[in-house]
């Protein structure tokens, strides 16, 4: 007989992201302020020139930053993003997202992306988290509130 397990706050999180597994996204691995997420390209995601729209490229960044930032337990939300493109991507192309913490201060924290195309850097990813304080005792997942900032 096995015994179950409580998720991860990372998996539970994950588990409740829609938008990013309807888009195919996969937790790969993570741990205490670090995430692997994969994405394939998909005829949907390519802009006009053919390419990777850039907003499918930041959505799997942000995705792995959110699993990173959130690893730690309290309800965490983006406080600011920043990306850098490197190189295109192309449809049917796997991306792989890794995010790892550089700094956790207070509420704060700061996190670095990379997305790769086998060892090909695509775009580079930095996050600006915030816990929101009693989230989840309120139950209030990204629910922010004057209190809660």
């Amino acid at each position: 007989m096995t015994q179950a397990t409580e998720p991860t706050p990372t998996e539970a999180m994950f588990g409740a992201d829609e938008a990013s597994r309807r888009l195919g996204i996969e937790l790969v691995e993570h741990g205490e302020g670090t995430a692997v997420l994969r994405m394939t390209v998909t005829p949907a995601m390519v802009n006009g020139h053919r390419i990777a729209h850039g907003g499918y490229l930041f959505l799997l960044a942000d995705t792995a930053f959110a699993c990173a930032c959130n690893s730690h337990g309290p309800v965490t939300v983006a406080a600011g993003a920043d990306i850098v493109f490197v190189a295109p991507a192309r449809e049917g192309d796997v991306l792989v997202a890794r995010a790892e913490e550089r700094a956790r201060f207070g509420r704060s924290g700061v996190y670095d992306v990379t997305v790769r195309r086998g060892e090909e850097v695509i775009a580079e990813f930095r996050g600006r988290s915030r816990s929101l304080r009693g989230a989840a005792e309120r139950g209030t997942q990204g629910t922010t509130t004057k209190e809660s900032r």
